[in-house]
């Protein structure tokens, strides 16, 4: 990532914090009007995106670290530590949520001031909606996984505060109360869902899981075409880490030629690398002709 991402990616971390805060407040308002427990798990959901931005905006920070002699690859991986943290805080608000709405089966209850709360919910969830797009562009343009997972919770809040007013105006209309308790228990079933979500895609990092198959493939083409005067390329290996990608492989190249040689030709294929693949840590392990081909195999373009 350039510093210019770097910087933006901070500045949002910042701006979430009183961003969430308001936000709650207002659900949390909305909820107080009305008495309505969906709103209640609207607004406790809201909460852990307080929370979140917290973590967000500090581990953001530490994972933007230049590598140093303890973490000689950088601090990035820090990033998924918050998503996974994150993705614990959105299953701990569902359980929240469900505990809340199972007591409200039993007697359910007509809202309050309805119109209000309905209005000051719609404006909370409209905030929100376009705050999650921001961040999930901005966090994927700049491989920042906090905030792409930060983007992700806020836009599945955004999903439980429309299912809410679809469903509390649906109570109003028929006058049965019931579909309040019974909404916010599905509302809890969406967001455990989310939890699981950001969960795995995070663990997925921790894990050094490769890049996606259609970015393996322009690294790929830009190995084959960019490799003239090696005999292969194989064992191709790729894994992310945070906003870093890691790629390694082995080159084959005739007996006799000069480090020199096989020097300019890995320094035409990072440049190659990088350019469909900013920011990527590259290692070519050069090796004779002879040498046993393993692992991913790249069929090298041979010049006309």
């Amino acid at each position: 990532m350039s510093d210019n991402g770097d910087l933006t990616v901070r500045k949002l971390a910042m701006w979430g914090i009183p961003l969430s805060l308001g936000v709650m407040g207002l659900k949390m308002v909305a909820w107080w009007v009305t008495g309505s427990v969906a709103l209640l798990s609207d607004g406790l959901e809201s909460s852990v995106n307080v929370v979140a931005a917290f973590i967000a905006f500090f581990v953001i920070r530490y994972a933007q670290k230049p590598a140093d002699h303890d973490h000689p690859f950088g601090h990035h991986k820090a990033e998924y530590l918050s998503a996974v943290t994150e993705g614990v805080l959105i299953v701990v608000a569902a359980l929240l949520i469900v505990n809340e709405a199972v007591g409200y089966l039993a007697e359910p209850r007509m809202l309050d001031a309805p119109v209000l709360g309905l209005a000051i919910n719609f404006a909370a969830g409209v905030i929100n909606a376009i705050w999650a797009r921001l961040l999930i562009r901005t966090g994927r343009r700049h491989r920042s996984a906090a905030l792409t997972a930060d983007g992700q919770h806020i836009m599945s809040d955004v999903v439980t505060s429309v299912g809410v007013l679809v469903g509390l105006l649906l109570a109003l209309a028929t006058g049965y109360a019931i579909f309040d308790p019974v909404l916010a228990i599905l509302v809890a079933v969406n967001i455990l869902y989310q939890g699981w979500r950001v969960i795995s895609q995070s663990i997925g990092g921790l894990m050094d899981q490769a890049v996606e198959p259609q970015e393996e493939e322009a690294i790929k083409q830009a190995i084959a075409s960019h490799a003239e005067g090696s005999i292969g390329v194989h064992d191709l290996k790729t894994r992310r880490a945070g906003t870093v990608t890691f790629i390694d492989f082995h080159m084959v190249v005739p007996g006799g030629m000069s480090v020199r040689q096989a020097h300019d030709i890995c320094d035409r294929l990072e440049d190659a690398i990088r350019a469909v693949h900013e920011g990527a840590t590259i290692a070519i392990h050069v090796e004779p002709e002879g040498e046993k081909a393993h692992g991913i195999r790249v069929k090298v373009v041979k010049e006309a």
